[in-house]
């Protein structure tokens, strides 16, 4: 029981030294910048993300009837 115990207190040990360098580490500056975007940027990203969405969306309904119906109206042209 107590190697368990040992075990398990090694393992935190290690978690708490991993968090204590987070800070310092390659991330560290990264993380001291960061902050919480205001409302207007983060309606800004949801809609330039949603557009994306919606682009690529459409790009593969497009590639869908094509492969679908496309051919057909070109086979029509070159008769």
């Amino acid at each position: 029981m107590t190697e368990i115990l040992d075990k398990s207190w090694d393992a935190q040990r290690r978690i708490e030294e991993r968090a204590k360098r987070l800070g310092r580490g390659r991330y560290g500056r990264v993380l001291k910048m960061a902050r919480k975007p205001t409302s207007d940027e983060y309606s800004k990203v949801v809609m330039i993300t949603g557009l994306g969405l919606l682009f690529i969306g459409l790009l593969g309904f497009f590639i869908y009837w094509f492969m679908k119906y496309g051919y057909q109206y070109i086979e029509n042209f070159f008769k």
